[in-house]
């Protein structure tokens, strides 16, 4: 087993983030309970910046990952803009202290309620993925005596090599809209008055662990942007080209994050065919790996072929292992625990399904028993924000531990 990333470490016995045992935090809480750290975030987006240094750049955090009302009002601080899906989500960025003319609306269906709320706070954009949609921002404008900022979500049929639930940028997929759709929009523009046509946006996928997929959609864009430009005789003023960077679960090999940002700089940078704002939309990649889910083992039940370890955390806390059947590490916090004999295991939850995991047939240690305390890693993205009360049970507390290395 292999601690994942560089932000967590033991120390003297004891697995610990920015110096602060986990398990102090496990006992004076309550578990489940995830814990973030807020210098491993800051550490993140610094490095994305450094990658992107040569465009005109804005990122916009994909809110879905994490609504944590105390990680937005860390990125309100660092100037960072939101990506929103919902009107629940711009409650939430607005109660933040973000400026509402950093946010992008994506999704597939907005509500004219949702529209309306996100005229009024006078958003940055919305990105719009099919015609009806433009047509009711229109008339929702109209009404408002507004100007709505519009960007085409296009869908470019790009593999994303990802897990099917989490790729977006294929035909067969409901997302965006595709060359042919786009232009005949365009077409009709002088049917939709209070719309503006300010740029391109794409998002294909999420978990996105190699630049092949990147490349392949980025040129796609800049075709596409060169076209539209010309049909409209103007120059666009963004493009969007949404998330997906992948992060470390298991043993991937980090996003290669600097040919990231010069395949961005060639292509969309000040010396390009298509110089123009880049708005980024990272989630995961800015939080996944920040966070982990402390759980703790109400029991062991030994069989002969395996044994399950039932956990105080479950599906309803951390939903990613059910769904995707995703890999996440799990350590205990005593590293002397590490030590022994090891035997194919199922990390279970409470909860009435057998769909209620975290690992099925893990090696794992025999000398973690009841009352011991476990660690599940890269749970800063999709954990708290995928969670619900099913079986009526409470969500988990959350966590921050701050620069001063104190926890809160």
């Amino acid at each position: 087993m292999a601690l994942v990333g560089s932000f967590f470490k033991y120390k003297n016995g004891t697995l610990t983030i920015e110096e602060i045992a986990l398990k102090r935090i496990a006992e004076k809480t309550r578990t489940p309970v995830y814990i973030y750290s807020q210098k491993a975030i800051l550490q993140t987006l610094s490095m994305l910046k450094k990658a992107l240094s040569g465009v005109e750049l804005f990122i916009c955090y994909a809110v879905k990952a994490n609504a944590n009302p105390t990680l937005l009002e860390l990125f309100a601080k660092q100037g960072i803009g939101a990506d929103i899906v919902s009107g629940g989500e711009l409650k939430q960025v607005m109660h933040s202290g973000m400026r509402t003319s950093g946010i992008v609306f994506s999704g597939v269906g907005k509500m004219e309620h949702e529209i309306r709320a996100a005229l009024e706070k006078n958003i940055y954009a919305f990105h719009v993925e099919s015609e009806e949609e433009l047509f009711v921002i229109n008339d929702i404008a109209k009404s408002s005596n507004k100007k709505a900022s519009i960007a085409f979500r296009w869908n470019p049929d790009v593999d994303a090599k990802t897990h099917r639930y989490i790729a977006t940028g294929l035909k067969k997929n409901k997302f965006g809209l595709n060359k042919s759709e786009i232009f005949s929009l365009l077409k009709k523009r002088n049917q939709l008055k209070y719309v503006d046509f300010k740029g391109v946006s794409i998002h294909i996928g999420s978990q996105i662990i190699t630049l092949k997929p990147f490349q392949e959609a980025f040129y796609k864009t800049q075709t596409l942007i060169l076209e539209i430009q010309s049909m409209l005789a103007k120059k666009l003023s963004f493009v969007s080209l949404g998330g997906g960077l992948g992060i470390t679960y298991k043993n991937e090999k980090p996003f290669p994050l600097k040919e990231y940002g010069k395949l961005i700089l060639k292509l969309f940078g000040p010396a390009s065919k298509t110089p123009l704002k880049v708005i980024l939309e990272p989630g995961r990649f800015l939080v996944g790996n920040a966070g982990v889910l402390l759980t703790k083992v109400l029991y062991r039940k030994k069989r002969k072929e395996k044994d399950f370890l039932i956990l105080d955390a479950g599906m309803n806390d951390l939903l990613r292992p059910a769904l995707y059947q995703s890999y996440h590490e799990i350590l205990p916090l005593d590293e002397a625990l590490l030590k022994g004999k090891y035997k194919k295991t199922d990390l279970v939850g409470p909860v009435c399904e057998s769909s209620d995991f975290f690992a099925l047939g893990r090696l794992f240690p025999t000398g973690v028993n009841r009352g011991d305390y476990l660690a599940v890693f890269s749970a800063g993205a999709y954990g708290y924000s995928m969670g619900s009360q099913y079986n009526l049970r409470p969500r988990p507390v959350e966590v921050w531990v701050t620069k001063d290395a104190r926890a809160s």
